[in-house]
């Protein structure tokens, strides 16, 4: 059975589920209580949809709102004088990808749909005033921030210190438990929409060298892929390769690290 599509076409969500999600994602981050609960679920929102290549932040601009991805991916990017660009993210649904939005006055980084994207953009004031008032979404908010800088932290890693068949098995193996938390894939295999310019623009090689090397990673048996799908017949061994240790994506602030209550929720 393949896994669930991120751009397969669909109507917008129902309204009546939208920030439920955003509700469930920060219940893993802080303990909630009623009242928090209430008011994240009262926050004004506005639905659009994006479709792939649109700029959702540019570096340099101002901005009024933060963006909740609903379904769909996005990635974060910045430019060199020369215009070689640098992927430092992929985010998925759940996911603020501008929280930032809420608290600096300009984005210093690009954030560009990688799919059809459906969103929710809640307004910066809204934002504000709801860390004033509940001390335990702002904490909720801090965690999920921190958690972000950390799976940098390891980008940084991934792209200073280990090879290109290295950074490219830590790609896949982080993807593939970000995506199973989420309920969008498994350590199995998952859809993975990137082409391979864009993974060569995450893990800092260039296009023909992130080629030879998946053809390799597919004749070793370590991936198999099929069109937008990447299949891992032996996950235990992909992570081998990799180097790959789940501590800087901090399950245990997941639902107490139970993958079983995850998948419920």
């Amino acid at each position: 059975m393949l896994p669930p599509s991120f751009d397969a076409e669909s109507a917008l969500p129902n309204p009546a589920i939208i920030l439920q999600r955003m509700l469930h994602k920060f219940e893993r981050r802080a303990k909630l209580d009623d009242d928090d609960r209430e008011a994240l679920l009262s926050l004004p929102y506005r639905v659009t949809k994006a479709e792939p290549g649109r700029y959702l932040v540019r570096e340099g601009a101002a901005t009024d709102h933060s963006i909740i991805i609903l379904s769909g991916l996005a990635y974060r990017h910045k430019f060199t004088a020369e215009g070689s660009r640098q992927i430092v993210s992929i985010h998925i649904p759940g996911d603020f990808v501008d929280l930032e939005g809420a608290l600096l006055n300009i984005s210093d980084h690009n954030v560009q749909a990688l799919t059809r994207c459906e969103l929710a953009t809640v307004p910066r004031s809204a934002l504000r005033a709801l860390f004033d008032s509940h001390p335990r979404i702002a904490r909720a908010l801090w965690v999920d921030t921190l958690i972000d800088g950390s799976i940098f932290r390891e980008w940084i890693m991934n792209i200073g210190r280990r090879d290109a068949r290295e950074r490219l098995a830590h790609l896949f193996c982080e993807f593939a438990r970000r995506l199973e938390i989420s309920g969008l894939g498994s350590t199995s295999g998952y859809e993975l929409p990137m082409t391979q310019d864009q993974l060569a623009d995450s893990t800092g090689l260039t296009a023909v060298h992130v080629n030879r090397t998946l053809k390799a990673m597919d004749a070793e048996g370590l991936i198999q892929r099929q069109r937008r799908f990447v299949f891992i017949p032996d996950w235990e061994r992909l992570r081998d390769v990799a180097g790959f240790s789940e501590l800087y994506l901090h399950l245990d602030q997941v639902g107490g690290g139970d993958l079983a209550n995850l998948r419920s929720s």
